[in-house]
């Protein structure tokens, strides 16, 4: 699949005119003519830091030997002539002015109350200028890239150069070395602009492939005959017990009631590579379910030419597509697959951003995220909460899973790289973008059933296992890790003003998750994957849950419901709501019981406010004017 795919009957733009107009100019023009354009006496950094001593510390610190040399400590200049793709998010404009304005979105009696915008409407107020993206793409142009693309909200610009490019543009050189058996490349020095784009340019994404986002999910393969058997368990048991599902039974786990299927709801999931199989595989669920075939659609966000062959995401994919179908009821108006050709950060980001500009999914599912520091350092935390606010202002609403490395999301195996390897048992961190206060951050759960109905669920703790295969080649990597829900506090985003008066006392940064549903592998999903069945647990299975309880909400509610988050803390805090959701107060998200955060009444930072009674939070939404509005 070599070039983007129409969703539906409708045609997605491709590129703004801007964009156009400007790759045209600047490549038939020379770099003396934009020499004026930027002065370049002076530079300044951006937020996207020197990557490669973070990475050389780290290998230091779990280093067995002090004295070995570690690879990043040994790294080697890129050749002048390697080829780089970069990403630069720009600055929001009058940005005091947005978060006042998503503020009062959700607040009864300001002017701007329930008035979502359109991303026409967004761009016209808060993207970045056209004249301050035409000085970026004029630097950029003056320095060597070419293919320079602006996206229709002028938030990102694209490019393609060299590692000679990007010293010319953004000082910083770039070495490469071996991590986890990739071979990968970081800049040495923080990314830097001239002094005239100091209040443009924001971060500068692509210099770094070490850190990637990862997604959220255990595969155990089974047959027929034993998913048979779960199911028979589930009819016949009267002890609450945690046995895997189809994600077709978890509209009456959850109580769905006589609450409508999401058919005038259309839904987006964030993916990677070669979504074919997948939609293979949703076809095969829907017919055996009885569910009519799905509407869907896939768009690629990478840049033109990009590879989309790579198929290692499928099961997260079949898990996101069949899980968000079966809890919607088996109708959805739409799934929109936006395809990344990579993992990378940068890759990822452009598929949000694509998500937001097209701005035609209601509710977004992302089931994959990274360590919140690598996302900070590099810039690509502060430019997806740019696009998120944007989705925000447009009424969409982001879920997000937390992650399966409980409370060490950057806490590493030096072999795998894979996280969750408690080296400091006392040591916290969460994982990006669930960090972000314009998303719903879903973690997870043990679900208990007694005949097939809902009966409990505790903080998803699988405990430390060998991290096991790990790449093609069967590599295997004997370090424990932990499994177990994602939940924390934010080492950089401020707690929002939702959260105020919730979150732990004396916490000042952004907590999370906000609410949690079904994520061990004992009480996991039973999907579809080329031919066989297999259970698949993790918070990967938690957020798209959510997203297609989300989904059937705004069907319900003529999808005129906006981001959630404010609601959830104002209402479900409230004794007299406690029929709203169910709470979650046994259990911990560390490497035993001694470490981690802990389940309590109420919001705690293993499942935020627990789980969703679907039918009992529609009707109250029906009933309160103000709930998501």
């Amino acid at each position: 699949m070599k070039s983007n795919v129409s969703a539906g009957n409708f045609a997605i733009p491709q590129a703004s005119a801007l964009s156009l107009a400007l790759s045209l100019v600047f490549a038939s023009l020379s770099g003396v003519t934009h020499a004026a354009a930027v002065d370049n006496s002076t530079w300044v950094a951006t937020r996207t830091q020197a990557f490669l001593p973070q990475v050389q510390a780290n290998q230091k610190s779990v280093a067995a030997d002090a004295s070995v040399v570690t690879p990043a400590a040994s790294a080697v200049q890129l050749a002048q002539g390697e080829p780089v793709h970069v990403t630069l998010s720009l600055n929001l404009r009058n940005e005091a002015k947005l978060d006042k304005f998503l503020q009062d979105l959700h607040t009864q009696g300001t002017a701007s109350y329930g008035k979502f915008l359109t991303p026409a409407q967004f761009a016209a107020e808060y993207a970045p200028a056209e004249k301050d993206v035409a000085a970026v793409v004029a630097h950029l142009s003056k320095s060597g890239f070419v293919n320079i693309r602006v996206a229709p909200n002028r938030q990102l610009v694209t490019a393609d150069g060299t590692a000679a490019t990007v010293q010319t543009g953004f000082r910083t050189a770039l070495k490469r070395f071996q991590q986890d058996g990739r071979n990968v490349f970081a800049n040495t020095d923080a990314a830097q602009v001239p002094q005239a784009l100091s209040g443009i340019v924001g971060s500068v994404l692509g210099l770094q492939n070490v850190a990637i986002a990862h997604t959220h999910h255990r595969w155990v393969a089974n047959t027929e005959a034993a998913a048979t058997s779960q199911a028979q368990v589930l009819r016949t048991n009267a002890t609450p017990i945690a046995t895997p599902h189809s994600p077709s039974q978890f509209p009456a786990i959850y109580n769905a009631g006589a609450t409508p299927t999401a058919s005038n709801t259309v839904v987006g999931i964030i993916s990677e590579g070669d979504i074919s199989p997948t939609i293979t595989d949703l076809q095969a669920f829907t017919s055996a379910k009885g569910f009519a075939t799905v509407n869907t659609a896939v768009v690629q966000t990478g840049p033109v030419g990009s590879d989309y062959s790579d198929t290692s995401g499928q099961v997260e994919w079949n898990l996101d597509s069949q899980t968000i179908t079966g809890t919607t009821g088996g109708a959805v108006k739409q799934l929109i697959f936006y395809a990344s050709p990579d993992m990378s950060f940068s890759g990822i980001t452009a598929a949000y951003n694509r998500a937001v500009t097209d701005n035609v999914a209601k509710v977004i599912n992302v089931s994959l995220g990274g360590c919140e520091s690598d996302t900070h350092a590099d810039g690509t935390q502060a430019a997806d909460d740019n696009v998120f606010k944007q989705a925000v202002a447009q009424g969409q609403t982001f879920s997000i899973s937390t992650g399966d490395a409980g409370a060490y999301n950057c806490q590493t195996s030096s072999i795998s790289g894979a996280p969750g390897v408690p080296a400091s048992k006392s040591t916290y961190d969460v994982s990006e973008p669930a960090s972000s206060p314009y998303v719903i951050a879903v973690g997870g759960t043990t679900l208990y059933t007694n005949s097939g109905a809902y009966s409990s669920e505790t903080v998803w703790n699988e405990g430390l296992s060998a991290i096991g295969t790990y790449d093609a080649a069967g590599d295997y990597d004997y370090t424990k890790r932990l499994w177990a829900t994602g939940g924390g506090y934010s080492k950089y985003e401020a707690a929002p003003s939702y959260q105020s008066g919730v979150i732990a006392a004396g916490k000042t940064t952004r907590g999370l998750p906000d609410i949690a549903f079904d994520a061990a592998s004992a009480s996991g999903a039973t999907i579809y994957y080329n031919g066989q069945t297999g259970t698949v647990g993790g918070t990967s299975l938690a957020a798209p849950i959510f997203t297609g309880v989300w989904a059937r909400l705004q069907t319900a509610n003529s999808n005129a419901l906006g981001f959630p988050a404010a609601s959830f803390y104002k209402y479900f805090r409230l004794a007299a709501n406690a029929s709203l959701r169910h709470d979650v107060t046994s259990g911990t998200n560390g490497a035993s019981s001694s470490y981690g955060y802990k389940a309590a009444a109420g919001w705690d930072a293993t499942t935020g406010f627990g789980s969703l009674n679907i039918a009992n939070l529609n009707t109250f939404i029906k009933n309160t004017s103000d709930f998501a509005r």
